[in-house]
C-alpha cells in the first residue's frame, strides 16, 4: 500500500467532503428510519466507507458501468441518484429509483449505468464480468469503448464465482476492474481467519491479474488507483484488482450489534473515521475553516431531511403492478394479479 499522500485540487477535496458528508448523513438517517420501521427488509450501511465509495465512483466516466454489493446506498448517491429517490426506494415507495421494487439491496438506474446491488454475496461478479464481455465483443480487437467496475466485499473473494470470473476476465482480456472494499470483516469473520491470502489484491495472481492495495480512508488515493485501473481496462482491455482497506463503523447490517469486535478495534475504527480525517485535512490546509466545514455537514443533513420528507409523502406502488416487469414481453398463460385475488391469481382470459 502506498505510503505517500496523493494530492488533489482544493475544490476537488471540498467536493469529496460534500459527497462524504451527504453519505454519512444519509446512512445515519437510514439507520434511524429502520429503527422506526419506515424501512423493511435488510439494510446495510456504508458508514466508515465513505472515502472508498467516493474515490471509486470519482474514477468512473459516465460511459462506464458500475455493479455493486448490497451495501450500496453511498455508491448510488455518489453516482448521481438523488437522495430522495434512494430514500424512497428504501421506504418501498413508487418514486424510488427502482419504483419501490428493489429496496435497500437493489437500487438501480440504467441511465446512470448504475447496474444495481445484489442480495447474494458475490452475485454481481459474474454479471459484471458478462457486461465486460459484451463490451469486449462490441469492441472486437481494439480498445474498449467503456469499462466495468465491479464492487465486492472482502468475503466475496472466497466464493467460486469470484475465481471463475477472474479466470474468464484474464483469458478473454475483459475491460473490468474488481474493486474490493476490504472493511476487515466478512460479516463477523476477520479476513485473516477466512482467507489463506489476506492481502486480497494478490488473489488475482493465479490468473496473472495485477492488483494494488490502497488506503480506503483517502478518497484521492482510491480515485487515483481506480482511475489507473480503468484506463488500462479501456485502452488495453486488461482486468485488474483494486483493494481499498477501510473500516466499517457499524455492524454488518443495522440489526448487528458487532459484539465480535474488541474495544481496541472499535477505537481504532473511530480514529480512522474518513470524514473526520478529510475535515481535519481541509482545515489544516486552510481550504476550509471550522464554520465552513460545519455548514457543509448541515447542508447534507438538510438534504437528507428533504429526502425523508419526500419518501414519507410518496405513494406505495399500486398492487395491480405486482406482476409488472416479470417478463420483458407478454407470455402466454402468465398468472396475473387482480384486486382481491390470491397472489397467484387466475390466468388472464385469452392467454
Amino acid at each position: 500500500m502506498a505510503t505517500t499522500t496523493p494530492t488533489a485540487a482544493p475544490e476537488t477535496l471540498v467536493g469529496f467532503y460534500r459527497e462524504m458528508a451527504l453519505i454519512r448523513a444519509f446512512e445515519l438517517r437510514a439507520a434511524e428510519m429502520y429503527a422506526k420501521a419506515r424501512i423493511g427488509g435488510y439494510c446495510h450501511l456504508n458508514l466508515g466507507e465513505e472515502a472508498t465509495v467516493v474515490g471509486l465512483v470519482a474514477a468512473l466516466e459516465p460511459r462506464d458501468y458500475l455493479f455493486t454489493t448490497y451495501r450500496e446506498h453511498g455508491f448510488a448517491l455518489a453516482r448521481g441518484i438523488g437522495a430522495g429517490q434512494v430514500m424512497a426506494e428504501l421506504f418501498g415507495k413508487a418514486t424510488g429509483c427502482s419504483g419501490g421494487w428493489g429496496g435497500s439491496m437493489h437500487l438501480f438506474d440504467a441511465g446512470l449505468r448504475f447496474m444495481g446491488g445484489y442480495g447474494i454475496v458475490g452475485g454481481q461478479i459474474p454479471l459484471a464480468t458478462g457486461a465486460a464481455l459484451a463490451i469486449a465483443y462490441r469492441s472486437e480487437a481494439g480498445p474498449a469503448a467503456e469499462a466495468v467496475m465491479c464492487v465486492l466485499g472482502d468475503g466475496a473473494t472466497n466464493i467460486g464465482a469470484f475465481h471463475e470470473s477472474l479466470n474468464l476476465a484474464a483469458i478473454w482480456h475483459l475491460p473490468v476492474v474488481y474493486a474490493i472494499v476490504n472493511n476487515r470483516l466478512g460479516m463477523g469473520t476477520p479476513v485473516q481467519a477466512a482467507s489463506g491470502e489476506p492481502e486480497l489484491y494478490k488473489r488475482g495472481c493465479s490468473y496473472r491479474i495485477e492488483g494494488v492495495r490502497v488506503d480506503g480512508n483517502d478518497p484521492v488515493a482510491v480515485r487515483e488507483a481506480a482511475a489507473a485501473a480503468l484506463a488500462a481496462a479501456r485502452a488495453e482491455r486488461r482486468p485488474s484488482i483494486v483493494e481499498a482497506l477501510c473500516w466499517r463503523l457499524r455492524g454488518h447490517s443495522v440489526v448487528d450489534p458487532a459484539r465480535y469486535r474488541t474495544p481496541e478495534e472499535v477505537e481504532e475504527a473511530k480514529r480512522a473515521d474518513p470524514l473526520l480525517a478529510l475535515r481535519s485535512r481541509l482545515v489544516e490546509a486552510g481550504t476550509l475553516d471550522e464554520d465552513a466545514a460545519s455548514d457543509i455537514e448541515a447542508l447534507a443533513g438538510q438534504e437528507v431531511d428533504q429526502a425523508v420528507a419526500f419518501a414519507e409523502e410518496s405513494p406505495f406502488p399500486d398492487p395491480k403492478t405486482l406482476f409488472d416487469n416479470v417478463y420483458a414481453t407478454a407470455v402466454a398463460n402468465m398468472a396475473q394479479a387482480r384486486p382481491g385475488d390470491p397472489v397467484l391469481g387466475p390466468f388472464t382470459e385469452g392467454r
